[in-house]
């Protein structure tokens, strides 16, 4: 702290010059402190400026680090669940379609080739699930064919230990069709549904369009269409967790990111304020220190 020394005539050490020096480096320093904080807009730009503030200002980015990358994996999986419901949608689309055919066939005032042309369009519609099927795919792998789980991060405890949410499509739930395969004993899940029987159904063999295998039939396309509905309220159910989860992760980078600005930003108006002070001191010790220069030519004047 600068203190006022009264040396009377010594000339040998000048002390106020000294003084007005010091107060001058001072004012100098606080000046450049001053513009780096308006150039920067930051308050701490390094760990001298406030050390508790430096730890603590790090420690909150590297939270909000975590949280960005925990928010992508949330929109990952949003991709993931979004497409495949889609998916799915298709599927029971066609399904229904499928199961509106062996409805008509069922009656008893169709004909056999009427009925093996109900086959052959549902066949057609069969055709189209496996399409589906192969054309769901996320990051190169295929949602709905039975075979998916994946696991995503979405968010991070106190302790920055790992949640993550595990979005398995690898059931029972198997939508793969192969209408020219006969190996297919089951779909959606349905024991004894092959869809890639009605690929075979004919004239002089109906089979499963028969009277006698039609109502185990609709049955099964019921089922696989209530397992297919089934399926897309699980992710469903998913989605709305997600939505929550992205909802919450936004809201939580929004508040450390206010708590990293409060602690590490610059209040540009109180900066500015400090700056003029600043400059004010800096012309006041220049002024001091020429005035404080003047002395000694003063006391010589005793020696004449």
């Amino acid at each position: 702290m600068p203190t006022a020394i009264s040396g009377g005539g010594r000339i040998a050490t000048n002390t106020p010059a000294e003084s007005a020096f010091n107060a001058l480096t001072q004012a100098n320093n606080n000046i450049a402190n001053r513009q780096l904080r308006l150039s920067t807009g930051k308050r701490i730009n390094s760990a001298s400026d406030d050390v508790a503030g430096y730890i603590t200002s790090r420690a909150l980015s590297s939270r909000v680090g975590s949280l960005r990358s925990a928010l992508n994996a949330v929109g990952d999986a949003k991709s993931v669940t979004s497409i495949a419901q889609d998916g799915l949608d298709n599927v029971s689309t066609l399904l229904t379609q499928i199961k509106d055919a062996a409805s008509t066939a069922a009656s008893g005032a169709l004909g056999t080739d009427g009925k093996v042309s109900l086959a052959q369009a549902a066949n057609r519609l069969a055709e189209q699930i496996q399409s589906v099927v192969d054309s769901t795919v996320f990051g190169g792998q295929e949602l709905i064919k039975g075979s998916f789980s994946g696991d995503f991060v979405i968010g991070f405890t106190a302790s920055n230990t790992l949640l993550t949410i595990g979005v398995d499509l690898s059931t029972s739930n198997s939508f793969a069709v192969d209408v020219n395969s006969s190996s297919n004993t089951s779909f959606a899940g349905v024991s004894g549904l092959n869809l890639s029987s009605l690929a075979s159904v004919s004239s002089s063999d109906l089979g499963i369009f028969s009277s006698d295998n039609i109502s185990a039939t609709l049955t099964s396309l019921s089922n696989a269409l209530t397992s297919v509905t089934k399926f897309a309220s699980y992710l469903g159910g998913i989605t709305n967790r997600l939505d929550s989860q992205d909802s919450a992760l936004q809201s939580q980078i929004t508040n450390f990111n206010a708590a990293v600005s409060r602690i590490e930003d610059a209040d540009i108006a109180l900066e500015q304020l400090e700056l003029i002070k600043a400059q004010f001191l800096q012309q006041t010790s220049i002024v001091s220190l020429s005035q404080a220069n003047q002395s000694p030519n003063t006391f010589l004047q005793l020696l004449g």
